[in-house]
């Protein structure tokens, strides 16, 4: 009873220092508002909010809080979202339809195998609707693909080992059913499917900068072969094609105590463009505009949306410029909206 009555005043208090600062930031639109030792700018609010709940508030929270109030006086959030507690809005006249939620509790399914040890963390998760499985892969080497076959799911999982290069980005080739996966000097090709434990795949190296990112280009047409695109720490995107042949004509003996064949990077035609002169974070081909995109933290050439023949010849590309580069992005198909984050 003690601790409801403390909460009360508690409450009390903090919705009196909402008050006083809308009171001021009202008063500062209108120019009436002049500064005194009563100000409550972040630091004060900060401390007060910790005085009255202590650890029960996240800074984020606060933050969000603050926010909120400084940019739209007129609309104070609910007192509870200083807890990070939001709630939702319903008339109550109509349940909710299936496209308005984010998840449907009986749809939603934990996958309880670790794929991943201690000090390690997955850099690629790729859905392939088309076979019902997800293609993960770890920055330590561990490839996996979960499987959903009779409403359960079973997982594949790989070690490559390596010695210093760490996994960089995967993707899942759709006719030669493999999943790529590449590190900062190699391509990686798991033939998943294998039942042995040996000679299940193949690396591609050397590459002679640090690769970035992968995307498998999805086309109709031709079932035997495949084609990704990747990006690199020095600006360019590669172009290469893998077909059925390349793993007979173009493979050398595995290493020592390796699982997988080896083949040269230089018996390989891939082409490669310099677009961006940073680091080449994202790219992938959007089957939809039949046009691929990649993303640099390079201000300049911040982000390119083009045919991929334009990696095979010098005609210029569609680009555009966002300070300090673009980090993320995705196209929206239902919308025809391409969004991009910095």
């Amino acid at each position: 009873a003690l601790e409801l009555i403390d909460f009360k005043n508690a409450l009390e208090q903090f919705q009196n220092l909402v008050e006083k600062m809308i009171i001021q930031k009202t008063k500062e639109s209108s120019g009436l508002y002049t500064k005194d030792d009563d100000e409550i700018d972040y630091d004060k609010f900060h401390t007060t909010i910790q005085t009255l709940f202590g650890p029960a508030v996240k800074d984020q929270n606060i933050q969000a809080f603050f926010r909120k109030i400084i940019n739209n006086p007129n609309e104070k959030p609910e007192w509870l979202e200083i807890f990070g507690c939001f709630l939702g809005e319903s008339d109550g006249t109509s349940s909710p339809s299936k496209e308005s939620m984010v998840f449907l509790e009986s749809e939603k399914q934990q996958i309880t195998h670790s794929v991943v040890k201690r000090k390690d963390v997955l850099k690629g998760i790729v859905k392939v609707p088309i076979l019902h499985f997800t293609v993960t892969a770890s920055q330590r080497g561990v490839l996996t693909v979960f499987s959903k076959q009779r409403k359960s799911f079973f997982s594949y999982s790989f070690y490559f080992h390596q010695d210093t290069a760490w996994i960089t980005g995967c993707d899942f080739l759709p006719n030669l059913k493999y999943v790529v996966a590449v590190t900062e000097s190699t391509v990686i090709l798991w033939d998943y499917k294998s039942k042995e434990r040996q000679n299940n795949g193949f690396v591609i190296k050397p590459m002679k900068n640090c690769l970035l990112c992968v995307s498998t280009v999805t086309t109709s047409g031709h079932l035997a072969k495949d084609t990704i695109l990747m990006g690199d720490d020095k600006g360019y995107v590669y172009l290469l094609t893998l077909m059925n042949d390349d793993f007979i004509m173009k493979q050398s003996k595995a290493e020592k105590e390796s699982q997988f064949k080896f083949m040269d990077s230089e018996s390989f035609n891939m082409p490669k463009r310099k677009l961006h002169d940073d680091w080449v974070v994202k790219i992938r081909y959007i089957s939809a505009l039949k046009r691929f995109a990649s993303c640099s933290t390079d201000s300049i050439n911040s982000f390119v949306l083009d045919d991929i023949k334009r990696l095979e010849d010098n005609l210029p590309v569609k680009e555009f410029s966002v300070p300090k580069g673009v980090n993320a992005f995705t196209y929206c198909g239902k919308a025809k909206v391409i969004v991009t984050g910095g």
